[in-house]
C-alpha cells in the first residue's frame, strides 16, 4: 500500500482546510468579533502542519481505489478535527465532543446540530459551520483534484471514494478538467441563488449562509426556527435550488454543452422529478384542510418535500406535527436521497432504479428461465460489478443502520427518536422526528451516541466502504506493514 501518498493527499488536505479557515477570520474582522483570533491560530497551524507533510513528495504518486478510500477517510476525520477545534476554543461549543458533532454534521452536510440556541453563536462561527456545507458538499478531494498537480490515471479512485452514487466516470477525458467543470457549476449555482436571494431583501451575511447550505445540501440555519420567518419568496427561491442541487450534474455538463435532450432523456433525473411531484401531490392533499390558502399548502409541502428528498435539512415548519401519513412520506424520502453525483445523500435514486429493475428482471426468469436480459440505464446495459456493488451496499447499510439504532437504544429514548436520528445522520439529513424533530436538536443524546451517530454521518458521506475499510483488520496490516527489502 502506497502509504507516502495517502499521507501526502491528507497533508494537503490539512493545508487546505487551514487556507479556508481564514475566510471566517475575514468574517471576524468586518463584524469586529474576537474569536478570530482562534480561527487564525489554527489556520496557521494547519498551513504549517500540511506544509511539512508535503514537503516529502513520494516516489511513487500512483495508488488504486484501496489508498484512495483510505486516503479520503483519514482527510475527513482529520477535516473534522481540526475544523471542530477553533469552535471549541473560541468558547462558541465549549464541549470538543459536541464541537466535533457540528463539524462532522457541517462537512458531510447533514445539518444536525447540538444547540439549542444558534442565534447565540458569533458571526464567525456561524460562518464557518455554513461554509463547511459548500466544502463537504462537492467535496474536498474533487477540489484538490481540480487545483493540484497530481499525475497519473488513477486520480479518478479518490473521486470514486468520495463523490456519491454507485458509479463514478469522467466528464471529459482527464480527471482535473471534470473536477475543474464540477466546480464550476457548483460555484455558479450558488452565486445565482445568492444573488436571488438578496434581491429578496435577505440580509448579505444570511444570505451566502443559505446559499452554503442550500448548495452543500446541508441545511445548518442562521436562525432558531430555520427556515420558518423567512418571506414566502426566499423560502420558494431555496425550494427550487435544493431541487437543481439534488441534480445529477452530470445533466447540467450535458445541458452546457448543448445536449438537453439527452439530459431530459436520463432516467435517474426523471425518476427524482416524478417522487418529488408525487410527494407533493400526496402531502398536498393531506394538509389543504390544516393551513390557510392552497398556495401556502403547496409552499410548505413542496419546501419539505425538497429538503428532505436532497437531504438539506432546512424546515419551513414543524412537519412533525404532521398527520401520519405525511410524516411517513418524508421519512420514505429520507431514504431514497437525490441524484447519484449531485451534493444530495441517501441512498441515491440511481441505486433504487437498478434495485427495482433488479427485482423485475428476477420475476421475468421464474417466468421466461431461458431469456438473458440486461438491466439497462439510460439506454446502457449496466455492467454486472455495478448491480453487485448496488446490492452490497444496500446489505451492508442495512447491518450498519440496525446496529446504529440497537446501540443507541441503550439510552432509552423512543423508538421514532432513535429510528430517525440514525436515518438523519446515515442519509446525511439533519432532522429527524419526536426528540429530535425539526424544533429540537441531538443534544438530548450523551456521548458515546453521539460518537455512533458521528460515524453514521461520515459513513453516510463517504458512500459506507471508505470508512469501514479503516476498521477493517487486513487494511490496517497492509497499511502498517513494513516493507521488506531486496
Amino acid at each position: 500500500m502506497n502509504r507516502s501518498m495517502i499521507l501526502y493527499v491528507v497533508g494537503h488536505v490539512v493545508m487546505l482546510e487551514g487556507v479556508m479557515l481564514l475566510l471566517p477570520c475575514l468574517v471576524s474582522l468586518i463584524y469586529q468579533e474576537s474569536e478570530g483570533i482562534d480561527y487564525l491560530v489554527m489556520a496557521v497551524i494547519c498551513t504549517l502542519l500540511g506544509a511539512i507533510i508535503v514537503k516529502h513528495k513520494p516516489k511513487v504518486n500512483v495508488f488504486y481505489l484501496k489508498e484512495g478510500c483510505i486516503a479520503t477517510a483519514l482527510s475527513w476525520i482529520a477535516l473534522s478535527i481540526f475544523g471542530a477545534l477553533p469552535m471549541c476554543i473560541s468558547g462558541d461549543i465549549p464541549s470538543f465532543t459536541d464541537a466535533l458533532f457540528e463539524t462532522i454534521s457541517g462537512f458531510t452536510t447533514t445539518g444536525a446540530s447540538i444547540l439549542n440556541d444558534v442565534e447565540a453563536l458569533s458571526r464567525t462561527t456561524l460562518f464557518w459551520r455554513s461554509f463547511t456545507h459548500w466544502i463537504g458538499g462537492m467535496g474536498v478531494l474533487v477540489f484538490l483534484l481540480a487545483v493540484l498537480p497530481l499525475s497519473g490515471g488513477s486520480n479518478i479512485n479518490l473521486m470514486k471514494a468520495e463523490s456519491p452514487g454507485p458509479s463514478v466516470g469522467k466528464l471529459v477525458p482527464k480527471i482535473k478538467y471534470t473536477a475543474r467543470i464540477l466546480y464550476v457549476i457548483y460555484i455558479v449555482l450558488t452565486a445565482i441563488e445568492i444573488i436571488l436571494l438578496i434581491a429578496g431583501k435577505m440580509p448579505v451575511f444570511h444570505a451566502f449562509c443559505t446559499g452554503f447550505g442550500t448548495a452543500g445540501t446541508g441545511g445548518f440555519g442562521t436562525k432558531n426556527d430555520s427556515f420558518a420567518s423567512f418571506s414566502p419568496y426566499l423560502q420558494w427561491v431555496v425550494t427550487i435550488f435544493m431541487i437543481l442541487f439534488g441534480v445529477n450534474f452530470n445533466a447540467y455538463y450535458l445541458i452546457l454543452f448543448g445536449n438537453i435532450k439527452k439530459a431530459l432523456k436520463m432516467d435517474e433525473v426523471r425518476t427524482y422529478f416524478l417522487i418529488i411531484v408525487a410527494a407533493i401531490a400526496v402531502l398536498v392533499l393531506n394538509l389543504i384542510h390544516t393551513m390557510d390558502g392552497f398556495w401556502t399548502v403547496l409552499r410548505h409541502a413542496s419546501f419539505q418535500v425538497a429538503s428532505i428528498i436532497t437531504t438539506t435539512g432546512f424546515s419551513s415548519v414543524d412537519f412533525d406535527l404532521w398527520n401520519q401519513t405525511c410524516r411517513t412520506i418524508l421519512v420514505i424520502l429520507m431514504f431514497i436521497g437525490a441524484c447519484a453525483g449531485s451534493t444530495g445523500g441517501g441512498i441515491k435514486v440511481s441505486r433504487f432504479i437498478i434495485v427495482v429493475k433488479s427485482v423485475i428482471k428476477e420475476l421475468n426468469s421464474y417466468l421466461h428461465p431461458k431469456s438473458i436480459k440486461k438491466i439497462k440505464m439510460d439506454g446502457k446495459p449496466v455492467e454486472h460489478e455495478v448491480v453487485r456493488a448496488v446490492n452490497v451496499y444496500f446489505i451492508t447499510f442495512i447491518i450498519l443502520f440496525t446496529t446504529s439504532v440497537l446501540l443507541i437504544s441503550f439510552e432509552g429514548k423512543d423508538m421514532t427518536s432513535n429510528f430517525t436520528a440514525v436515518a438523519a445522520t446515515i442519509n446525511n439529513i439533519g432532522p429527524g422526528l419526536e426528540l429530535v424533530g425539526p424544533t429540537k436538536n441531538f443534544n438530548v443524546y450523551g456521548t458515546f451516541s453521539k460518537y455512533v451517530l458521528m460515524f453514521d454521518m461520515l459513513a453516510g458521506r463517504l458512500e459506507l466502504f471508505p470508512l469501514l475499510l479503516l476498521f477493517y483488520p487486513p487494511a490496517w496490516k497492509e497499511l502498517l506493514a513494513v516493507r521488506r527489502r531486496k
